[in-house]
């Protein structure tokens, strides 16, 4: 099983330096301890190292990650995207750190913040809009294609009272901002500098 575990870091390794076109050496296999051991906590911190980590990003005049715009909005394949902790999301990568680093704090803090949504794709934009209307029409989805959450800078959260408060209080200090009326769960990544 050792020699499998080797194997496979050996793979993630190789694949790093194809994808960051970056020298990187291979460090000692560690062994597993166990269900979850020290191969977890490896790739785990492979994959936080990874694409991201000497990358630099920038914004366009219009407020959307030059990275990203070729794409189109809510058009984003899920590799150029970063997850959001453990969680299903994925954000655009300095927004998904900041997210990160904020949960984190807060936590510290004893306040719980939850995610409830992310990056929303073309198709759940249309679908959305469908169903809750447009915000221009008093409903709550933004026109398709001009969402927020399709150039993944935008995060829904479930926050109690308490969570609230904190993030009114702190979210501006990771880059976060409640910038939609009516909608105290919405928060829009608008970094001062990225």
């Amino acid at each position: 099983m050792s020699s499998r575990i080797a194997d496979i870091q050996s793979r993630m390794i190789a694949l790093q330096t194809q994808q960051t076109g970056r020298n990187v050496q291979a460090q000692p296999a560690k062994a597993a301890s166990g269900p979850g051991g020290d191969f977890a906590d490896y790739l785990k911190d492979a994959v936080n190292a990874a694409p991201t980590a000497n990358k630099s990003y920038s914004l366009n005049s219009k407020g959307i990650p030059t990275d990203l715009a070729a794409y189109g909005n809510g058009r984003i394949p899920a590799s150029a995207l970063e997850p959001v902790g453990n969680t299903r999301h994925k954000l655009w990568a300095p927004a998904a750190q900041s997210l990160n680093q904020m949960i984190g704090d807060a936590k510290k803090d004893g306040v719980h913040i939850g995610i409830t949504d992310s990056y929303r794709p073309y198709a759940e934009q249309v679908d959305l809009a469908r169903r809750k209307g447009l915000y221009s029409q008093g409903g709550l989805a933004a026109k398709p294609g001009t969402s927020e959450h399709g150039w993944g800078m935008a995060t829904d959260l479930d926050l109690n009272a308490k969570a609230l408060s904190w993030m009114k209080q702190n979210g501006e200090k990771y880059g976060f901002v409640m910038n939609v009326p009516r909608e105290n769960w919405h928060w829009a990544y608008k970094p001062k500098s990225v």
